[in-house]
């Protein structure tokens, strides 16, 4: 499977329709379903390989990887646990990371003498990380305070869905429900940040 041979025919997926395809690979070895996954993640794995500083072979290798990977596990997916998405790329940043791992030629260093650069952006990528935060604060605000609470404790307090719904006496689908909500309203304000 190549991208370019997939990714004219892939149509958008949300977090429900790519959750039900790795349903059917898991339960049914569904080919279609490994197919429209890599159509649709395919192109957007490699380009966050890209992203990373992977050279375009090696970034093609672990989009393959990726899929070969969620093929075998696809039975170890939980919803409960995160979108799809989620798991297709946490599954590809650490193949990379053993990739860069495997590479690596250079020994060990004693941690006492290793010098940290600084964690703080510099320069251009400083302003972006700036103009970045400061659309996510805009979008955040076209949403209902009800969403707002449920992403801010979701992504800023890192709670669980059950978490949410226990701290805030709700039901657990309606904290679903206002994520879901949230994430549609906020996907198209801050599309060009991914």
């Amino acid at each position: 499977m190549t991208h370019e041979n997939v990714e004219r025919s892939a149509a958008p997926l949300d977090s429900q329709d790519a959750a039900s395809l790795v349903q059917r690979i898991a339960e049914l070895r569904d080919r279609s379903a490994l197919s429209a996954l890599f159509g649709h993640f395919g192109p957007r794995i490699k380009s966050m390989m890209l992203r990373l500083g992977t050279g375009d072979a090696m970034a093609e290798d672990l989009v393959q990887e990726t899929f070969l990977a969620v093929w075998r596990k696809a039975h170890l997916y939980s919803p409960e646990r995160g979108a799809a998405s989620t798991w297709l790329f946490t599954i590809a940043r650490n193949l990379r990371i053993d990739q860069v791992r495997r590479q690596s030629n250079r020994p060990y260093e004693d941690l006492e003498q290793v010098e940290l650069e600084s964690e703080e952006p510099i320069g251009i990528a400083h302003v972006e990380q700036v103009e970045a935060v400061e659309k996510v604060k805009i979008a955040l605000r076209a949403l209902s305070s009800e969403q707002q609470e449920v992403v801010r404790l979701s992504f800023l307090h890192d709670m669980a869905h059950a978490q949410i719904a226990e701290t805030l006496g709700i039901p657990l689908g309606t904290v679903k429900s206002r994520l879901r909500l949230a994430y549609e309203r906020l996907r198209p304000l801050l599309e060009d940040l991914q």
